[in-house]
């Protein structure tokens, strides 16, 4: 049941009631499944209370755009995750601002520096960090956030029993309690590649403002600029060096019509 799939449900049946109404047999035939995916979510809804109550006892908020909690700037996205798991202060998600800050998993002293410079200010004024707390600009921008007191959110490529990456598995569990964590994967799904710009458009959706510092020609986070741009958000980047290659892709946003980010109030909404 994927995100199309339960969109043409929805359509049909806003209260989505009518999987649970279903037989593995009409299952399969409504919604083209093979009878053994039609048998394994039948048996998945009809035994998904027990699971909820297990995430509720770990601790796992679970949202969906039925919820009150569940945050209106994803509502106006193409297509929104229908299901929210998250850990942590879940009134994170309803700030009066909010910065997504991506970049490579590499960043150069400048770019380290330039976060440092840069970031603190729009901290101190009250934006949420949207990040993915992958290796490098990710974790940094974290890791900003909690110096300077702000508030962040990560938004993950995988299920929460699976911290990825390892590493990082201090600053999870200090997010978990003091800040959030949020995925559109239940907590038994391990990372896996495509699921990494399937995430990039929630960290996009959760952001007033983009702000990319370094990237490469071919790097992830440019996904999560264009998707930024798509769903109708500001993109701005670090202008670099033309000798760079963490600079390259930065550069071409530019080059795109992306607002350079030379002072701290150049992010400031």
């Amino acid at each position: 049941m994927g995100w199309k799939r339960i969109r043409a449900v929805y359509e049909v049946d806003s209260s989505l009631e009518l999987p649970y109404r279903f037989s593995a047999t009409e299952l399969a035939g409504n919604f083209s499944l093979s009878s053994n995916k039609a048998s394994t979510l039948y048996q998945y809804l009809h035994t998904s209370s027990k699971t909820y109550e297990s995430y509720k006892a770990q601790g796992i908020h679970i949202l969906t755009p039925f919820d009150n909690d569940y945050p209106s700037r994803l509502s106006q996205i193409y297509d929104p995750p229908w299901v929210l798991y998250a850990k942590g202060n879940i009134d994170f998600l309803h700030t009066s601002s909010s910065l997504g800050v991506v970049g490579t998993r590499t960043p150069t002293t400048y770019g380290k520096e330039a976060l440092q410079y840069l970031l603190p200010s729009s901290i101190n004024k009250g934006s949420a960090i949207v990040s993915g707390m992958a290796k490098g600009t990710d974790t940094l921008a974290h890791k900003l956030a909690i110096k300077e007191q702000g508030r962040t959110i990560a938004v993950l490529g995988s299920g929460f029993h699976h911290i990825y990456p390892r590493e990082n598995e201090g600053l999870f569990n200090h997010m978990a309690v003091n800040h959030l964590l949020l995925t559109e994967y239940p907590p038994y799904i391990p990372p896996r590649k495509w699921q990494f710009p399937m995430r990039n458009r929630i960290i996009s959706g959760l952001s007033d403002v983009i702000f990319v510092s370094e990237a490469g020609e071919r790097s992830g986070s440019l996904i999560t600029a264009y998707q930024g741009l798509e769903q109708g958000k500001e993109v701005r980047t670090l202008p670099g060096s033309v000798f760079s290659s963490m600079s390259k892709g930065t550069n071409k946003l530019i080059k795109e019509g992306a607002a350079p980010v030379v002072l701290p109030e150049d992010l400031l909404q």
